[in-house]
């Protein structure tokens, strides 16, 4: 369709001539613009939440300390000292294969420590390997277990 036709204007005219066709709002007008936030409050409110995460808490507090009258409960010929004192036996008695066991782990380390070290340093004159750099007197240890953290 032309502009002509919708008009009721035959033919080429000017857009000066025709007549003036404007938009408008259909009878009745529109709806109306929602512009408000209107979010619906769903779940519990703040007052909820809080005395539920309170009584959480509560319950909790309330176990740590039974646990802790169980813990300290100390009878002279009581179940709970007897158990205590069977497993500190256990922890004595085991004590020395565990030390035995990471005295060997240890030995085997510092042999590889030490072979490395000669390897490394065997064009260096007056190196003595696993001679200590401290000269203190006393040999300590590697406090962290591990005899060189930064060789994988």
């Amino acid at each position: 369709m032309t502009e002509a036709s919708i008009r009721n204007k035959p033919g080429m005219a000017s857009v000066k001539d025709m007549p003036l066709l404007q938009d408008g709002p259909p009878p009745g007008g529109f709806a109306p613009v929602r512009y408000a936030r209107r979010i619906p409050s769903k779940g519990p409110s703040a007052v909820a939440i809080f005395l539920a995460a309170f009584g959480t808490f509560s319950w909790g507090m309330y176990q740590v300390g039974k646990g802790n009258k169980i813990r300290r409960q100390v009878f002279i010929f009581s179940k709970p000292l007897a158990i205590k004192e069977e497993k500190y036996a256990a922890r004595r008695a085991i004590l020395p294969m565990l030390q035995a066991e990471e005295d060997e782990r240890f030995v085997k380390e510092w042999r590889k420590y030490l072979e490395e070290e000669a390897r490394i340093m065997k064009d260096v004159p007056g190196w003595k390997v696993g001679e200590s750099v401290y000269h203190s007197g006393r040999w300590m240890p590697p406090a962290t277990g591990e005899l060189r953290p930064e060789v994988w």
